[in-house]
């Protein structure tokens, strides 16, 4: 089939899988990246191979009709902040690879959710793009297990080797995954984070604060040491007893410090005064 996607670099290989499974691709949509935790330059660098156009901006119905066109049968989606439109009146087919196990965890990034809430598994799914984000029926889906001390770089690696992966699959039984799609039912739905769940609490137990780092990762957290607002890079901690006020500077060592909390200690070891760039664009749909 001829095929558009929409991508950024964390989802090339969704695209590498089609195009290995003989589709055709006509054109690449992606957003403008923050080249932190978001980046299209191998995905422009594939398209530029591929001698396929690219476009940075949104994905109106002016090119859902240009790609009728073109003789585009299907549009991927694998990451990308607009909302698209009705694309029936032009395509045979849409489908999105959203990283969860849907029904659970709809929404824009749910990768962080995934850890603060403790799962043991995960997964990716791909679904049909329906008018309401995440929630069309599922063609098919991969799972994976989670690690204790998952972080939100090592889930989105796996999600992405997950997300390749599922798209070979996809790729090679399209027709008959379609046509035996299932609806998903009730689920649930992450919102995005605010600044309040980037906020650690250094009055909580040490497994808490930890899990809490590990799940924004590059992202990072905040903590208010001694009045001041710090972003935090990376922590460690223990359990150990003592007699401290939680939430207090107990010890600093060049640039670590180390604040003791309800039942250890945790040492912020990588921070800045400065808050990183602001993640945007390439969210997942």
């Amino acid at each position: 089939m001829k095929f558009a996607i929409t991508a950024s670099d964390r989802y090339l290989g969704v695209w590498e899988a089609f195009v290995a499974q003989g589709w055709e691709p006509v054109k690449l949509f992606t957003t403008p990246v923050d080249n932190r935790l978001h980046h299209n330059q191998a995905v422009l660098n594939y398209a530029r191979a591929q001698g396929i156009d690219a476009q940075i901006s949104p994905l109106g119905e002016a090119d859902l009709a240009d790609l009728a066109h073109r003789g585009c049968d299907a549009l991927i989606v694998a990451s990308y902040s607009w909302r698209i439109g009705d694309w029936r009146p032009y395509l045979r087919y849409a489908v999105n690879f959203h990283p969860s196990p849907l029904p659970q965890a709809r929404g824009a990034y749910p990768i962080v959710a995934a850890i603060l809430g403790g799962y043991d598994t995960w997964g990716v799914t791909c679904h049909r793009l329906d008018p309401e984000f995440d929630s069309g029926p599922i063609l098919a889906s991969r799972n994976f297990p989670l690690a204790p001390d998952e972080s939100h770089e090592s889930l989105d690696l796996k999600v992405q080797m997950a997300a390749r992966t599922l798209a070979a699959d996809v790729a090679g039984n399209f027709t008959d995954y379609w046509q035996n799609a299932r609806p998903q039912g009730e689920g649930t739905y992450f919102k995005l984070w605010t600044t309040a769940d980037r906020t650690l609490d250094l009055t909580q137990p040490v497994a808490a604060i930890l899990r809490r780092v590990r799940a924004f990762g590059q992202i990072e957290c905040l903590a208010v040491v001694n009045e001041v607002t710090v972003y935090v890079h990376k922590a460690v901690g223990w359990e150990e007893s003592h007699s401290f006020r939680p939430g207090a500077l107990v010890h600093v060592n060049a640039m670590q410090m180390l604040i003791a909390v309800q039942d250890g200690f945790v040492g912020i070891v990588e921070w800045s005064l400065q808050p990183p760039d602001t993640p945007t664009g390439t969210l997942h749909r």
